[in-house]
């Protein structure tokens, strides 16, 4: 079963109840309870239509409550200019009929004041008059003592003017005094200080020519002192070269003596082996000689084959002594 949703009307005398805090929840719950009451079945076209037509109606009553609310609500919005118009000429028709109400006892106030103001001015212009009489004789006798004391004041002025005059010529001299006696002492300081700086400079040329002087004899004593050092090393160093030369020409000798000394120990040591294997060896040599005469071979050619195998000329033939 559907529920189809009820349209909402709101009147012009309705509206001040239903646009207040809380007074559009009831509709709101009434919407709310007409759309939420059935679950149209999405997998049909009837119960698609049917939500749509749903979402339909809560459109539309929104349209239904938002319009009249607007409109009320432009209403209240232009309330206020009405009012403020209204109470503006209800103030001025009240302040205008106050006033005539009461110009007649205003006008005689005025009178009144009028007349005391008169009264005033009057008193006021008798007692500047009588003020302005006393002032004058005042000042008569003013005037008098006025020029005695401005004829004083002027003498004064005058002998002040002559002692500051004098005063002032003095101080002027005393400066000029200072100043002339100031330059004198500048002067003579001046002098004082030329003469003592030229025999500052004077000094200072001293001490240079003499520190000059110094250094040159101070270069020659250490050239010369060089010089007679690099001669001392020259000596030293030839002497040195000589004792070395002199050294090794005598342990050339002596190597020299050793080595003829050594060849000659080796050779008298040669000479002996030698005199020692001449008596095997030709014991040897007489024996093989022998032995090949046996053979067929002659004095002669014996001694030559011994000859050759001694010195190795027969291929796998040798002697052993």
């Amino acid at each position: 079963m559907s529920n189809e949703l009820m349209v909402i009307e709101v009147t012009d005398d309705m509206a001040p109840v239903v646009y207040v805090a809380g007074g559009l929840d009831k509709y709101f719950d009434m919407v709310k309870d007409a759309v939420s009451g059935e679950v149209p079945d999405l997998t049909t076209k009837k119960g698609r239509d049917r939500i749509a037509s749903l979402a339909a109606q809560v459109s539309r009553s929104k349209t239904a409550v938002e319009k009249p609310g607007r409109a009320y609500l432009k209403r209240l919005k232009e309330m206020p200019k009405t009012v403020e118009a209204e109470l503006r000429e209800w103030v001025n028709n009240c302040d205008n009929l106050r006033d005539d109400v009461r110009r007649p006892l205003t006008e005689l106030e005025e009178e009144q004041k009028l007349i005391e103001a008169e009264r005033i001015a009057a008193e006021e212009a008798e007692r500047l008059r009588l003020q302005i009489e006393s002032d004058h004789e005042i000042a008569m006798l003013m005037n008098e003592k006025f020029d005695r004391e401005r004829e004083e004041e002027r003498k004064a002025a005058e002998a002040a003017m002559v002692e500051r005059d004098r005063k002032l010529q003095e101080e002027a001299a005393e400066r000029a005094r200072a100043e002339e006696a100031a330059k004198q002492q500048a002067e003579r300081d001046r002098v004082e200080r030329e003469r003592v700086e030229a025999i500052q400079r004077e000094e200072a040329a001293i001490k240079q020519a003499q520190a000059a002087e110094a250094a040159r004899i101070a270069a020659e004593a250490r050239a010369i002192a060089e010089a007679e050092a690099a001669e001392a090393r020259r000596i030293e160093a030839e002497k040195r070269a000589i004792i070395a030369a002199e050294v090794a020409a005598a342990e050339a000798i002596e190597r020299e003596r050793k080595r003829v000394e050594a060849a000659e120990a080796a050779a008298r040591a040669e000479d002996e082996r030698r005199a020692a294997d001449i008596a095997p060896r030709g014991a040897v040599n007489s024996r093989v000689k022998s032995e090949l005469i046996a053979l067929g071979l002659s004095d002669e050619q014996a001694i030559a084959v011994i000859k050759a195998m001694v010195k190795g000329e027969i291929s796998n033939v040798k002697i052993t002594y």
